[in-house]
């Protein structure tokens, strides 16, 4: 490959958002002006799924439709919105394709428990849909990044006296399947409850099956804001969670590319720009870009 690796980077830090995150982090936003790369394909070697998707022109990313401030769509929305969503753009920008046509980006639905069998079987290119990066995942697919750090934290009703897993341990609390959340929520004591998708918890939370959710704190935040005075963000985070981009690993080399791309948004200011005009929208200071992981 053509790219050449970044030696300098910024260190990370747990995001911080307070509870008037992403109060309009939910809405379908313009986000970024991204440039599109000219004549993409020949910065990228013949036979590399770079240079094959440049060619057709053509890509198809894995997102999250129902997490406001980070990949978020509603019925009259083109297009998904989001933190995840600024950062697809950047990168299907850098292939020469433009990211808000949709002829040409199919953003395609990818909840927690489908995002390796998406990559495996060549149902998306690429995911970006609040990732956590481990090595259990990446035994089986490619992640590159980090591009964000987040802690877990809990969703409780408003009224709720909860603090912190101390006083939820032996109480049903959920998360969405196949998310790191939910081994998380066992390490702290409290008893596991999977669902599909985050909305489908959050209302479990409202309904009151379920004592609290919990995932990451940039992702409750958006929900405690849709559901104003009723549900609450409590509790410091208990985990570190790495979010990062997945790719198959029949294509090592998208790794590179990946973190080459993100990179260059960090030093142009998109990387902050994208996380101002979403989960920066609470007003809360912008974090400093994370060090990415090598690429082996």
């Amino acid at each position: 490959m053509r790219f050449t690796r970044t030696k300098a980077i910024l260190a990370t830090t747990v995001l911080a958002l307070s509870l008037a995150a992403c109060g309009d982090a939910g809405s379908d936003d313009e986000g970024v002006d991204v440039d599109v790369t000219d004549n993409a394909a020949e910065n990228f070697d013949e036979g590399t799924r770079m240079r094959e998707l440049a060619d057709a022109g053509t890509i198809k990313v894995g997102v999250k439709y129902d997490q406001p401030g980070l990949g978020f769509k509603d019925a009259a929305a083109d297009m998904p919105s989001g933190f995840d969503i600024e950062m697809a753009k950047l990168l299907v920008a850098s292939l020469g394709i433009d990211p808000t046509d949709t002829s040409k980006v199919e953003y395609v639905e990818t909840i927690s428990d489908n995002r390796e069998p998406y990559l495996q079987d060549g149902t998306v290119d690429i995911v970006l849909a609040s990732y956590s990066i481990t090595d259990e995942r990446r035994q089986v697919v490619g992640q590159a990044g980090p591009y964000m750090i987040t802690g877990q934290q809990l969703l409780v009703k408003a009224d709720s006296d909860v603090s912190g897993p101390a006083d939820l341990k032996g109480k049903e609390v959920c998360s969405v399947t196949g998310s790191t959340s939910l081994d998380n929520i066992k390490d702290q004591g409290m008893k596991q409850v999977g669902f599909e998708t985050y909305s489908e918890c959050v209302e479990k939370v409202l309904d009151g099956t379920v004592e609290a959710m919990s995932t990451d704190g940039s992702i409750l935040m958006g929900y405690a804001a849709q559901n104003e005075g009723e549900l609450k963000v409590v509790g410091d985070a208990f985990s570190e969670e790495r979010i990062g981009v997945g790719y198959s690993k029949d294509h090592p080399e998208m790794c590179q590319w990946i973190n080459d791309t993100l990179t260059q948004a960090n030093e142009d200011g998109k990387w902050a720009e994208a996380f101002e005009a979403t989960l920066g929208k609470s007003g809360s200071e912008t974090p400093e870009f994370p060090t990415l992981d090598p690429c082996s």
